[in-house]
């Protein structure tokens, strides 16, 4: 099913004037979209974000690309099975069953923030089904004691972090703004906090920072499914002026993807696709036409 009629009033029509697709998978309603036509692309987000995110890639890239952007459960239009738990493993099997009902083949696959141990797990699983990847701010792999990602997790993820999250939406009201260097007009700001209007809605939010720690084996199989992509080309696409990924990780993936081009989006912070898109798209087009 597909339309524009039902959307929320909190969704700025100007700048997603794209027709939704809804899909039941797994006991969920999954909306996504799926603009423009030729090699499959597929755009998978992170916290607390959703397909709205690459708004300005699918503007950039249809005309050459299928571009397909799906919302994870409890995000954006998608809506969760009850019972659904909202952690990365919940979410990825969601998204493999959903490349597997699309039956997408010869794809690229973008992903940044949470969208990476996510996209990367099922590239892992699914290698035939992936031709190449975009990287970008991401990982895919257990914290392994790095202070850096468990004093977050530990903050955002418990007792203190659950608060401000339930209360005042701050992952929204707090990270985007800190994970951004660009000016956010107030709808774009409006179209990431409406997704979440109430205090239940906000529990998606509170479980990824949790689960840098506690889906240790879900990042450790994500981490060993590399192997299997690694002879992929792979463009890395990183900001370097995010507050959560740093040279390290950029440079992990550049040894783990040794056909690699990386561009560095200068003055870009963690959500390179609000600060940065329009080089995302030239550097994708550059990138893709040279293979």
């Amino acid at each position: 099913m597909s339309g524009v009629a039902t959307r929320p009033a909190w969704i700025p029509q100007a700048r997603y004037p794209f027709s939704s697709h809804f899909r039941d998978v797994k006991g969920c309603r999954v909306h996504y979209l799926d603009e423009g036509t030729g090699t499959p692309l597929l755009l998978l987000h992170g916290n607390p974000t959703w397909s709205f995110l690459y708004r300005d890639i699918v503007r950039g890239l249809s005309d050459r690309f299928r571009c397909i952007a799906p919302d994870y459960p409890g995000f954006g239009l998608s809506t969760a099975a009850a019972g659904y738990g909202f952690r990365p493993q919940d979410h990825a099997a969601v998204i493999e069953q959903l490349l597997v009902d699309l039956d997408l083949r010869d794809a690229l696959l973008m992903v940044q923030d949470w969208g990476g141990p996510i996209g990367l797990w099922v590239a892992g699983r699914h290698p035939e089904r992936f031709q190449g990847l975009v990287i970008g701010n991401t990982f895919a792999w257990p914290a392994n004691g790095d202070p850096h990602f468990e004093r977050f997790s530990r903050l955002m993820g418990g007792p203190v972090g659950g608060f401000f999250i339930r209360n005042f939406n701050a992952f929204v009201n707090v990270m985007i703004p800190a994970g951004t260097k660009r000016p956010m007009p107030r709808e774009v700001i409006q179209a990431y906090r409406g997704q979440f209007p109430t205090r239940g809605s906000r529990l998606p939010t509170h479980v990824f920072p949790r689960e840098i720690l506690a889906s240790r084996d879900f990042l450790a199989t994500t981490e060993a499914g590399l192997a299997r992509i690694a002879d992929r080309p792979a463009l890395i696409v990183w900001g370097d002026r995010d507050i959560a990924f740093r040279d390290v990780e950029r440079q992990r993936f550049e040894t783990t993807f040794p056909n690699h081009q990386t561009v560095v989006l200068r003055g870009a912070g963690h959500y390179i696709q609000e600060d940065a898109p329009q080089e995302i798209v030239e550097a994708i087009r550059s990138w893709s036409a040279a293979r």
